[in-house]
């Protein structure tokens, strides 16, 4: 079910972002993600009907969708919460989760445990869910891959979703993505994690890539899109190519503990 659309106002064309692999100096490790991007409208009575949810109903929401990770196979990390800031698309929730192989997602969609999460726990107070699935790569080794240790624990998980012109050509979408690698791997000390992808299944969205960066902290995230590198590859590489862009955030902290 797709969320009312919009056009992207221009505050939000403050350079957003995609990622990539943020370190080339050890081998890579295949991943399919899936970003799922739950919807409330910012306006009117389906707005008013969405504000009854309470906190306790939020995080009950949040820790079963977080838990689900523990009743089934194949999901190999997961990070969820409630976005930070209004934006066009009045996205309020985001649920990350990596997965070993497209196989593990195909399954996923038609697991129970997880269906029922859904009709019992999300669907009941969201107006609707937008899905995004994307291939990357991630550092081989076992904490990035599995995103554990003390640094996955806390910071700000940076979501950027794209659409590019139908038109535009295929050396100027790859040259503005390889400018951004090019960036992440350069400010790399700012980041935690960063994978991106074009996205396949786009039944669901209208966005033609996706990508997830973790931060360590707001500070960090805010030092990064205000680099002129940063500015000038939006201005230069992005903006001539990009039909609708938005950048989405949330905050992590653990949850789920009551439900494991």
């Amino acid at each position: 079910m797709s969320l009312p659309h919009h056009t992207l106002s221009p505050s939000l064309f403050a350079p957003p972002k995609i990622p990539t692999p943020f370190s080339k100096t050890r081998p890579f490790h295949g991943a399919t993600h899936r970003l799922q991007l739950k919807g409330s409208d910012g306006g009117g009575v389906v707005f008013s009907a969405k504000e009854e949810l309470s906190d306790d109903e939020e995080k009950n929401m949040l820790d079963h969708l977080y838990t689900s990770q523990y009743h089934m196979s194949g999901i190999l990390a997961i990070s969820l919460g409630r976005v930070e800031e209004p934006n066009v698309d009045n996205i309020t929730h985001v649920v990350f989760m990596r997965f070993q192989r497209k196989e593990d997602l195909a399954k996923f969609h038609v697991n129970a445990s997880y269906l029922g999460v859904l009709k019992e726990h999300v669907k009941p107070h969201c107006y609707g869910l937008i899905s995004l699935e994307y291939e990357s790569e991630v550092e081989d080794d076992i904490m990035p891959i599995f995103r554990r240790g003390e640094e996955f624990n806390y910071g700000v998980e940076c979501v950027f979703l794209i659409s590019f012109f139908e038109t535009a050509s295929g050396h100027a979408v790859e040259d503005a993505l390889a400018t951004l690698q090019s960036l992440i791997i350069k400010f790399g000390s700012l980041i935690i994690q960063a994978t991106q992808g074009q996205c396949f299944n786009l039944t669901d969205s209208e966005y033609t890539h996706a990508a997830v960066i973790r931060f360590p902290s707001f500070d960090a995230m805010e030092m990064f899109r205000g680099i002129s590198d940063y500015k000038d590859m939006w201005r230069l590489k992005f903006q001539k190519v990009t039909r609708k862009a938005l950048l989405i955030y949330f905050t992590v902290d653990p949850v789920g503990t009551e439900l494991m």
